[in-house]
């Protein structure tokens, strides 16, 4: 000291710098700091205290021969040896505890996504089904010949994409409610073809090779959308300069010599979903870790790397079995195996009731705590032919039942109000002798305790946002199902 020349190096860090001893021995340590670091190390040597029991602490980047750096936390300790003063530094690499700590930070930053997902989603679904029934009601009472029925139009999709938005983001926080049905996949990619074309861009072709038998499975649709447009994102992300997108499907039987292959895969009769492209495929050392929250090829800022994780938790939520590959220059290909289901698949997008056998004579108690919305949702049940009685929240609601002298055949009410949640309205009605059905609305997530509550016990849930036909159906069901025991 203070010169900072080494005196003695270990072989350690001749090999991860790629210097020899020989070259070490003839460099000082500000030539592998940065300024900021070679700052810090000049301010110890020159205030520090030889023998000292504390030590100081650096976090910086050793850089070796070929410009590459390495994350090191080192620390400088001083000590006086046959009248010359010296410094120990001791340099632990710290490139997995940085990478430990971004996932962290990237940990934390998605549970405030999610949080900020769950926290608006009340108010913005409330927002987006008044919207949706008003702009119904005005699609409704144009003539056929109207051209601002078209406007109407326009506004009931544009409010349809900005509640599959709400969807996105609801599942990219994993917050989503999951609502598994019998489908077919086959008029489940149908469906999303022409978005998927759009997403792929004009320099992509895309292939539907669909089998006219498959058998259906038993899965949340709104899932199975993320799985093929995250699977489509990624292989568009591969094939900057064109190619083609492949999905395929097929009834297929896993055996037990396919299952001793697979440790995760169950024998039996699957559909195979499979989704392929021609793009730069991945090297031994990607396709090691393409499952991992967080990791992602992409540059900073440009991928969250939740995409594939995502894709993996689906399949194995719904009981799949996922196998790919790849091949640098060739391309990728993932093959999804969910089980097949005995029953025929339902229709994608169930056909509306004639709307005169949706009409009613029953009487409806509606709670709910937004104006506009309760508003545009009694305007409805009352064009239908309901009488209609309203309440903003729990409390007021009992009141209208305890003042009202006929009977109530369904409330229907928010899960989530000021005061009082729908559950615990539904407990204080019943000691009042009322025998009425309910029908929950919920635009909450699943991890909402009174919503995870109701759920468990199976009642009847109406999500937000709704269009008013699927309220009145929903309306409907509930008058019509058999009096609980």
């Amino acid at each position: 000291m203070p010169s900072g020349h080494f005196t003695d190096v270990n072989d350690f860090v001749a090999r991860h710098l790629h210097y020899s001893p020989d070259e070490l021995s003839r460099m000082s340590i500000y030539d592998l700091v940065d300024s900021s670091a070679a700052g810090e190390i000049k301010e110890i040597f020159s205030t520090g205290q030889p023998g000292s029991a504390t030590q100081e602490t650096i976090v910086t980047n050793l850089r070796g021969r070929a410009g590459d750096e390495i994350p090191v936390e080192m620390t400088v300790r001083l000590v006086l040896f046959a009248d010359t003063l010296y410094a120990v530094v001791v340099a632990r690499e710290i490139t997995e505890r940085q990478q430990l700590e971004a996932q962290l930070v990237q940990a934390q930053k998605m549970e405030a996504v999610g949080r900020l997902a769950g926290g608006v989603a009340h108010d913005f679904n409330n927002l987006l089904t008044a919207i949706l029934g008003y702009s119904e009601m005005l699609f409704l009472e144009l003539p056929e010949n109207d051209p601002r029925r078209q406007y109407a139009a326009e506004i009931i999709n544009t409010a349809e994409h900005a509640s599959a938005l709400t969807r996105q983001l609801l599942a990219f926080s994993r917050k989503q409610l999951t609502q598994p049905r019998l489908i077919n996949l086959n008029e489940l990619v149908a469906d999303m073809e022409k978005m998927l074309r759009r997403l792929l861009g004009e320099d992509l072709d895309l292939i539907t090779l669909l089998d006219p038998a498959l058998g259906a499975v038993k899965a949340d649709p709104g899932q199975m959308d993320q799985v093929i447009i995250n699977l489509a994102v990624n292989a568009r992300d591969a094939m900057p300069r064109g190619g083609r997108l492949t999905i395929e499907t097929e009834n297929v039987l896993l055996d037990e010599a396919y299952a001793r292959e697979h440790l995760e895969a169950v024998p039996g009769p699957y559909v195979l979903l499979t989704v392929s492209d021609t793009g730069s495929g991945m090297d031994a050392a990607t396709q090691a870790h393409i499952f991992e929250p967080f990791f992602t090829t992409k540059e900073p800022g440009k991928g969250t790397g939740l995409g594939l994780s995502t894709v993996f938790g689906i399949v194995q939520q719904n009981g799949g079995h996922l196998w790919f590959s790849s091949e640098p220059g060739i391309g990728t290909t993932f093959k999804i195996y969910l089980p097949r289901a005995k029953e025929p698949a339902l229709p994608l997008h169930p056909v509306a009731a004639p709307a005169a056998s949706l009409r009613g004579a029953e009487t409806i108690l509606v709670a709910e705590d937004d104006e506009q919305l309760r508003s545009v949702i009694c305007h409805t049940l009352r064009s239908y032919g309901y009488t209609v009685l309203e309440a903003r929240h729990g409390q007021e609601a009992i009141l209208v039942c305890g003042r009202h002298r006929g009977p109530i055949h369904l409330i229907l009410t928010d899960v989530v109000m000021p005061g009082m949640n729908g559950g615990e309205l539904m407990e204080r009605l019943s000691p009042l002798g009322r025998k009425m059905k309910v029908l929950f609305m919920s635009g909450y997530t699943a991890d909402t305790a009174a919503l995870q509550s109701l759920l468990a016990v199976g009642v009847p849930l109406l999500e937000k946002p709704f269009k008013m036909i699927a309220l009145v159906q929903k309306v409907r069901e509930a008058l019509d199902s058999p009096e609980k025991p």
